[in-house]
């Protein structure tokens, strides 16, 4: 168990070992609830893909990802 600090701003860090532990990594989505006197931080499933910066992509192909996106969306 890690020990972690409340900033101004009221962020925290998670410890470096339940973030490896977990595989957590920058920019995943997290939810925070409360049971009884406790705070309860889970992982959200990630359901959108991804694109990774400095892949060039075709028109076509970025065509196709905007529309399945906006499929998504409408449902």
């Amino acid at each position: 168990m890690g020990v972690t600090k409340v900033t101004r701003n009221y962020q925290i860090t998670i410890p470096a070992e339940i973030r490896k532990t977990l595989g957590i990594k920058e920019g995943e989505l997290l939810e925070v609830y409360l049971e009884g006197d406790k705070i309860i931080i889970k992982r959200l499933e990630r359901r959108r893909k991804r694109l990774r910066l400095g892949k060039k992509l075709p028109p076509e192909e970025i065509e196709r990802i905007i529309e399945e996106g906006m499929k998504e969306c409408a449902e």
